[in-house]
C-alpha cells in the first residue's frame, strides 16, 4: 500500500513542496535574476553624456548666444553681460 511517504500523488514527487512551492520557485528566481540586472547596470558606468555636456543635437545657452551675436542681434555689450551671467550660473549649479 502507497501512502504519503513515497512518491505518489501525495508528495507529487518533488519532495512535497507542490504547486505552491513550484510557483515560488519560479518567482525567486525571476527576482534573483532582475536584483542581479539591477546591480550590474548600476555599478557599472553609465553611458549618458556629462552633466555640464547637452545631450547630441541640442543647443547649449552659449551656443545660442554666440550664434545671436554673430548675426548681429545682440551687441557685443549685451554678449558680454549675459555671458558672464551664464558663467556664474553654470558655477552655481556646480557647487
Amino acid at each position: 500500500m502507497m501512502g504519503y511517504g513515497g512518491m505518489g500523488w501525495g508528495g507529487m514527487g518533488w519532495g512535497g513542496m507542490g504547486w505552491g512551492g513550484m510557483i515560488g520557485m519560479v518567482v525567486f528566481w525571476i527576482v534573483l535574476i532582475a536584483a542581479i540586472v539591477w546591480a550590474v547596470s548600476r555599478l557599472l558606468p553609465g553611458r549618458q553624456a556629462p552633466s555640464s555636456a547637452p545631450p547630441s543635437g541640442q543647443e547649449t545657452p552659449e551656443d545660442i548666444l554666440d550664434r545671436r551675436y554673430a548675426r548681429g542681434e545682440i551687441d557685443l555689450e549685451t554678449y558680454q553681460a549675459q555671458r558672464a551671467a551664464l558663467a556664474s550660473a553654470r558655477n552655481e549649479r556646480l557647487r
